[in-house]
């Protein structure tokens, strides 16, 4: 009785130190990324086969910069646009995660996701776009990490250079040159704030595309960004 009992939970015995392992390494890359910058994401590396499915030769754009080196009016503009009460909150915006339910289950489909900056961060450098129960509650657990480890300055530093800006296109020094030729740091902020509007679809907008929808939104997010606050 013992033997077949032990054989029925050794199966879930190896799950769950399996799942214990994956944690582990999770919380070690997110330590490591504390002072060192992740030159490549999850996000990138599936952007990249899919690319190169049609292009064998197809690269992604992407440069690294300091936080000093990104304007502060792409900060404002981001934060206003994506999560207001960044520096407020824990990982977690439950009044937005609410909303975004009752919003969803009135379209009876998902439309809004009421994410936060950091679980964006935890899906970009992490996991795959996969709208499934497993995967949200691994980015949960990553948010909780990231929070956990990471000042909000450098959540919302390592956030600007790696979230996509186009078709390829990595990063806040990658975004400001192939949309308006110039220097993350030289963005002023109607700039920014249109950048900000594109994040929900950055592959929908080439440079200079103008749709009203976006222009609606840039405008939106401009008259928020003075109350924006950045680390």
């Amino acid at each position: 009785m013992r033997l077949l009992r032990w054989l029925l939970w050794y199966p879930l015995l190896l799950v769950l130190i399996a799942l214990v392992l994956v944690q582990f390494w999770y919380l070690g890359h997110v330590w490591y990324w504390v002072d060192h910058d992740p030159q490549v994401t999850a996000f990138m590396q599936a952007r990249l086969e899919r690319m190169r499915e049609k292009n064998e030769r197809a690269t992604i754009r992407h440069q690294w910069v300091s936080y000093e080196r990104i304007s502060t009016h792409l900060k404002r503009a981001i934060v206003a646009a994506e999560d207001a009460k960044f520096l407020d909150h824990e990982g977690f915006d439950w009044e937005a995660i609410q909303k975004a339910y009752e919003k969803n289950l009135k379209k009876g489909r998902v439309v809004s996701g009421g994410s936060t900056i950091s679980q964006q961060l935890a899906k970009n450098l992490f996991l795959s776009g996969e709208r499934t129960w497993w995967r949200k509650a691994q980015e949960a657990a990553i948010t909780f990490m990231i929070e956990a480890i990471m000042t909000k300055r450098r959540i919302l530093e390592i956030y600007l250079n790696v979230i996509e800006w186009g078709d390829g296109v990595f990063g806040a020094e990658a975004a400001a040159r192939y949309h308006f030729g110039g220097a993350a740091a030289s963005l002023g902020p109607g700039q920014a704030a249109r950048l900000a509007a594109m994040v929900p679809s950055p592959r929908r907008y080439g440079p200079g595309r103008e749709t009203a929808y976006l222009q609606r939104r840039t405008e939106v997010i401009l008259a928020r960004m003075n109350s924006a606050q950045v680390p």
